[in-house]
């Protein structure tokens, strides 16, 4: 399988290795924090601690003009954190940090982070910064994001209600009672770039965004479904359209809470018309197929998916293909 399309989704970028084998090993944590060249990413209320090269956050304008990093610090610096999960350990040799490096995510509370950095510009969310940030930041921030994520709703045995602790270095959680295992989750999505007999694409707009706002479709996979058959289903019921000739395109995390976004094509079936559309007015208030040149035309008045998400890399791609990759895929 070929992943020249998933390297260019910015979550799905990494450059860590998880070092899962040691996370059962006792005592690690107070290893990890007795090692003066732990490295440790903070977060607090989701956002990452960063820092810009020398000379370059003199002004907001420069921090712009400049590529930011993570903030590693070293273990000492970080208070008493409320908890934190061994990462890995970093693989690139042109890091800050040496190869080899492991690296703790620790949470802390208001207080603690006004004590580490007061300056709130120094703490960014994933979404505003991950297309600036490098392969190794990228994908360790969203493994942080995505495991403190799950921390944060499975604090009690859902078999028993009983609290929960934390073990194997945060990636397990234990009922105290019924010694019940909780692993971390993740809620698979699918997201589908439909086309029609003439090649255009289409796209819903969603109750809960400004009403210029569009994407393409995207719903979750419901249990012991395959994946195209979620995509069959969720295009229908948020479309009235039946899909066909699913094509798997790539996946990225989508940690916001515990989510990854699974990209399809799918092709209007040919028993449907392109103006059978039916939104199912709850989630989906709008749908409209777009030309690329409408699509582009588009510009002056639509909000199309950030840089971050897998729907924008999708669209993207679509609206460059070239006329020999829309030959090759049958289209016009």
């Amino acid at each position: 399988m070929s992943f020249r399309f998933t390297t260019r989704l910015p979550l799905s970028r990494h450059a860590v290795d998880r070092d899962h084998t040691v996370r059962t090993t006792p005592g690690l944590m107070h290893q990890l924090w007795a090692d003066a060249d732990t490295r440790v990413l903070l977060l607090w209320h989701g956002k990452a601690l960063l820092e810009w090269p020398p000379g370059a956050a003199a002004s907001e304008e420069e921090r712009t003009a400049a590529a930011p990093r993570l903030d590693l610090v070293p273990a000492h610096r970080v208070p008493e954190a409320a908890f934190s999960v061994y990462l890995g350990r970093s693989l690139p040799h042109d890091a800050p940090e040496p190869a080899g490096t492991r690296l703790v995510a620790a949470v802390l509370t208001d207080e603690q982070a006004a004590a580490v950095e007061p300056d709130e510009e120094r703490w960014a969310g994933l979404r505003a910064v991950v297309t600036q940030l490098g392969d190794r930041d990228a994908g360790l921030f969203t493994e942080a994001l995505g495991v403190v994520n799950w921390h944060g709703s499975h604090g009690f045995c859902p078999r028993c209600g009983s609290a929960t602790a934390i073990e194997d270095a945060g990636w397990v959680r234990r009922c105290a009672h019924c010694g019940n295992q909780v692993f971390p989750r993740t809620d698979p999505a699918v997201i589908v770039l439909i086309t029609d007999r003439d090649d255009r694409i289409l796209l819903g707009s969603n109750a809960l965004w400004e009403n210029n706002r569009y994407s393409l479709l995207a719903g979750f996979v419901e249990p012991g479904e395959p994946l195209e058959a979620a995509v069959v289903r969720e295009m229908f019921e948020e479309s009235g359209l039946r899909v066909s000739d699913p094509v798997y395109l790539g996946s990225q995390p989508w940690p916001f809470p515990a989510s990854i976004m699974c990209g399809f094509t799918a092709r209007l079936a040919d028993d449907q018309a392109a103006v059978d559309l039916v939104p199912d007015g709850e989630e989906i208030l709008d749908l409209r197929w777009f030309s690329r040149q409408e699509l582009l035309d588009a510009a002056e008045w639509m909000i199309l998916p950030g840089a971050s998400s897998i729907a924008h890399a999708m669209i993207e791609q679509w609206l460059t293909a070239t006329p020999a990759a829309r030959a090759e895929s049958g289209r016009p």
